[in-house]
């Protein structure tokens, strides 16, 4: 399974639990420690928790293995790296403040959701 279609999955698993806000930034231009990033997030620490639980959930049925993972004890800002996807699950006031997307704004963005 290449980056593309493992973002993709991810997204799809993220968007079940309907975050208040999804998107995809393709790095492969930018950057080489990762191809894509996948951006959630969601207004309570139960639903940040439930997303990353979902994006786990559904990447390890598809045998992609999760090389780290941290965060989750506070749930503001969880970070799941596969490698060539690093997965972003943020409060939404954590996301607006840190805006990755400001960060990478040279990246090409699909939001899906927000």
């Amino acid at each position: 399974m290449d980056s593309t279609e493992v973002v993709k999955l991810a997204a799809d698993a993220a968007a079940t639990v309907k975050p208040s806000y999804l998107a995809i930034l393709d790095l492969r231009d930018l950057c080489t420690f990762t191809d894509h990033f996948l951006i959630a997030s969601a207004n309570s620490a139960r639903q940040v928790r439930a997303i990353a639980e979902r994006v786990e959930e559904q990447l390890a049925r598809a045998k992609v293995r999760m090389s780290h993972r941290e965060g989750v004890g506070e749930a503001q800002w969880i970070l799941l790296d596969y490698h060539d996807v690093v997965v972003h699950i943020f409060a939404d006031q954590t996301r607006e403040f840190y805006d990755l997307e400001r960060l990478w704004a040279d990246a090409p963005k699909q939001q899906l959701v927000g």
